[in-house]
């Protein structure tokens, strides 16, 4: 049982550094603006430690599986590489044409399940519901995001496109309502 163990987490350690070996290479890859290898080796990143997670119920589980064995250490370093290669894949997708706002939205919504208060998963919510129409939740997110990044130009221009098209529609439903009961 005690070697069960040791091979378990030795498993579960190799898992780790080769989720961390994909992350950098995709890193990488990213600062050479080679966009589409980023993702493949953040997806592989994700691969690698995909059904390590404690939190997150697994299937084998009910099957009588067993999952590795996850120390506290492993288990922080997990979910920072699972935020990192989420964070970064919703990064590459806003360089990669055409853009899947959908996906950088679900990309950022889960760094954010982990991280609150990440300002660059905020940032890329915002602009994600932006280009989806969704307003309102856009100047949520890029007001938390320009609360702890006040100077960042990107999060101010983006924050003011939302208030010019959430004031182009108030106006537009005013009209509206002017016609109907004018």
């Amino acid at each position: 049982m005690a070697a069960a163990k040791a091979s378990s987490e030795e498993t579960m350690e190799l898992r780790l550094q080769q989720a961390q070996r994909f992350k950098e290479e995709g890193n990488h890859s990213y600062k050479e603006g080679r966009f589409r290898d980023a993702v493949s080796r953040y997806h592989w990143a994700l691969l690698q430690v995909k059904g390590l997670d404690p939190s997150v119920p697994s299937p084998l589980q009910e099957l009588g599986g067993e999952r590795p064995h996850v120390t506290l250490e492993q288990e922080q370093a997990l979910h920072s590489i699972q935020s990192d290669c989420y964070n970064n894949l919703a990064a590459c997708l806003l360089h990669m044409e055409p853009v899947n706002y959908e996906r950088v939205k679900d990309y950022s919504l889960k760094v954010l399940e982990r991280q609150p208060e990440n300002t660059k998963a905020l940032y890329r919510a915002g602009v994600a519901f932006y280009h989806l129409r969704d307003y309102d939740k856009a100047r949520r997110y890029l007001q938390e995001a320009i609360g702890k990044q006040p100077k960042d130009a990107n999060v101010k221009r983006y924050l003011q496109l939302t208030e010019s098209q959430l004031s182009s529609y108030h106006q537009k439903e005013k009209q509206l309502y002017m016609g109907m009961f004018g």
